[in-house]
Parts: C-alpha cells; sequence; structure tokens
C-alpha cells in the first residue's frame, strides 16, 4: 500500500482560512487523530484528504496518484465517513453495507460475506433488517462505520466517528479503527474526544488551521 501526502494544501471558505499550507504525510498501517477547537479545520482537512473537498491549493496524492475528486479517490480506495454519515434511509442498515459493494462491482457472495462481518464488527448483527430512520444516532453513525470497514480500501477518512457513540461503543470502534490499520490500511479521524485521540498512533493538532504534529507518527 501507498503513503498518503498533502503537500501545501490551502483551503479558502470566502475570507476564511480553513487550512494554512499543510504537509502531512501517513503511511500504511497507521492510525491518526485530527484535533483542535471548532472552527480550527479538523471537518476540512479529512475531507481534502479524501477528495472530497477541492484544496485552494495544493495537492493530495496516494503514492504517485493525485486525488482529483471523490469519485476517484473511491476508485483509489479512499473510503470516507461523513459525520452526518451519509446513509439512505430508505434502506435497511444492511443495505446500507451491501448496495455500495455490489455497485462498486463485488460479487454478491463476498459483498453479502463482508456486510455480515462489518455489521458484526460494529455489534448490530442483530439491527441490520431495520430501517435507518429506526435506529438510533448511534447506531446509524456505527453503520456508516460497517459500511467503510466492509470496502476494506486502503485509506479510511472518518469525521468525527465516534461523537455519537456510548463508552462501551467508543471502544468498540477503536478496536476497530485499529484493526483496519492493522490490516495495513491508512485511518485518520478527526476527533474532539481526547481519550479517542490518545488511542491513535499519532496526533494532528489544528488551531485556526495551522497544523503541528502533537504527537508525531514516527
Amino acid at each position: 500500500m501507498s503513503t498518503l501526502r498533502a503537500e501545501g494544501l490551502r483551503v479558502v471558505y470566502g475570507a476564511v482560512v480553513a487550512l494554512h499550507g499543510i504537509d502531512l504525510a501517513v503511511g500504511p498501517g497507521r492510525l491518526v487523530s485530527v484535533t483542535g477547537p471548532s472552527g480550527a479545520g479538523k471537518t476540512s482537512l479529512p475531507w481534502a484528504l479524501a477528495g472530497a473537498l477541492s484544496p485552494t491549493d495544493g495537492n493530495v496524492h496516494l503514492g504517485d496518484t493525485p486525488i482529483t475528486g471523490r469519485e476517484q479517490a473511491a476508485g483509489l480506495g479512499i473510503a470516507v465517513v461523513p459525520q452526518g454519515n451519509a446513509l439512505a434511509h430508505a434502506l435497511t442498515a444492511r443495505e446500507n453495507v451491501l448496495v455500495p459493494l455490489l455497485a462498486a462491482g463485488v460479487t454478491p457472495a463476498d459483498a453479502a460475506a463482508r456486510t455480515t462481518r462489518a455489521l458484526g464488527l460494529v455489534g448490530l448483527e442483530e439491527s441490520g433488517g431495520h430501517l435507518i430512520e429506526e435506529l438510533s444516532g448511534g447506531q446509524q453513525q456505527r453503520v456508516a462505520l460497517a459500511r467503510a470497514f466492509a470496502a476494506e480500501g486502503n485509506v479510511l477518512v472518518a469525521d468525527e466517528p465516534t461523537s455519537d457513540l456510548d463508552a462501551a461503543n467508543r471502544q468498540r470502534m477503536m478496536a476497530a479503527l485499529r484493526a483496519e490499520a492493522e490490516r495495513g490500511a491508512i485511518v485518520v479521524m478527526s476527533t474532539h474526544d481526547p481519550e479517542a485521540a490518545a488511542q491513535t498512533d499519532a496526533e494532528i493538532a489544528l488551531d485556526e488551521g495551522t497544523m503541528r504534529w502533537a504527537r508525531s507518527v514516527g
């Protein structure tokens, strides 16, 4: 697997500079957190890394390949879990995990097996048949994570993936994110939770769009 790199990454919204010339590199097998106060840029950075946000200046590469947009990034195996979860409310929890796999060309048998495994990983084995609107906010967040885990991609970028979870499920999700890194994926998660950040390999601290390594990848 390849290294995820950002070079001179700058994001501007009107008069607001969300990111100031970010340079970073995260290699395979690493779980990295992005922390900072509200408005620090900790949503803009993950979205730019995942190709869901076009930077004003600078670039993002996976290995030697530039990230040019969300669809292209998905084709490179970059999965994203947005803060709003982006689930289809007309589908069940299981279908929300299964359908993207089928759309990506995964065989029905493999897609079904991956879906079952991923729902088990997030503790929703018994809730797969429920419509999204029948699930709590925390359960919906876990479905969104299951969808990303089932993709078995090269990179997983998650925006506040534990924000709606109780302590027990937060630990379950952190263990699952750790397992993704141990599988060889690059995992980048933004979080406002210092206990979750402390469980990652490295921590990027943002303040008004300026980055420093609170803990380096080493």
